[in-house]
């Protein structure tokens, strides 16, 4: 009932934000990006239903249009992280030897270095851009994935189907693309889930420090930090940006929990 309870809750509020990511490509109440200094700093009321900002731009629009950015370099980051990791992951587990040694030699010195850290050191490099923000990520949480990814192969790589690949003369490149990826893929869809949701605050964080996508572009994190001096006089403005990435990574946690649960080996068994 719990599982069942925490899948609800977590997909509808991931749902409800992937949904109003994808309307603010169609449709946003009024233009984020157009200023309009007469309704600056406007509370909450009905022609704007969250209040307007320090230069007049429509809270709300910009939500909706931050929601779209946050949830597309999540997306790109995790899609990043997938593909390396797997990669790497993939053939260091199946390889072993030298190989396996020299992979994880280089992912365990990434690894020592947390990924916010990581990527606050590739930005300066890469320069802070959507793009850069990808990069970045995707690259610091590549490391995790690698390792969740070879932990699992290693023991793959030892199962009975394995073994019956090879004897028929399949290749070694197509035993681990055909039988071994896919049953690792189990601890990669539940990473995967929580990894969007580090990306999410991880975006939204670099985006706080001026590191993230450049204004006027809006996003969670820029909103944020553009808040931070009317808190006082107009605390909608830090409320509404603060409240989705809460209720963003309450869902992800709730789902990711509930996918860790269900995909479970012991709990397949039972």
């Amino acid at each position: 009932m719990k599982l069942r309870l925490n899948a609800l809750l977590g997909g509808v509020l991931v749902a409800g934000i992937l949904a109003m990511a994808l309307l603010s490509t169609v449709w946003t109440p009024f233009n984020p990006l157009q200023v309009n200094l007469r309704a600056r700093l406007r509370p909450p009321g009905d022609l704007y239903f969250l209040g307007t900002d320090e230069v007049g731009r429509d809270v709300l629009s910009r939500l909706m249009a931050g929601a779209g950015t946050s949830c597309l370099v999540a997306l790109l980051t995790v899609a990043v992280a997938i593909l390396l990791g797997c990669a790497i992951g993939l053939i260091a587990g199946f390889a072993r030897g030298w190989v396996d040694r020299l992979l994880m030699l280089v992912n365990d010195a990434l690894l020592a270095f947390p990924g916010i850290l990581l990527g606050l050191g590739l930005l300066a490099v890469l320069g802070a851009s959507q793009w850069g923000i990808v990069a970045a990520l995707g690259l610091a949480y590549t490391p995790t994935m690698a390792r969740i990814v070879r932990g699992a192969v290693l023991s793959i790589r030892e199962r009975e189907f394995v073994e019956a690949s090879r004897s028929i003369g399949n290749s070694e490149l197509y035993t681990m693309w055909r039988h071994v990826l896919p049953s690792a893929i189990s601890p990669v869809i539940v990473l995967a889930t929580s990894m969007f949701g580090w990306a999410i605050l991880a975006e939204s964080a670099l985006s706080f420090l001026g590191l993230g996508v450049p204004p006027p572009a809006p996003t969670w994190g820029n909103m944020l930090a553009a808040a931070r001096p009317y808190l006082d006089s107009a605390a909608w403005l830090g409320i509404a940006p603060g409240a989705c990435i809460a209720l963003t990574l309450l869902g992800v946690n709730l789902l990711g929990d509930a996918l860790r649960d269900w995909l479970d080996p012991r709990r397949m068994g039972r």
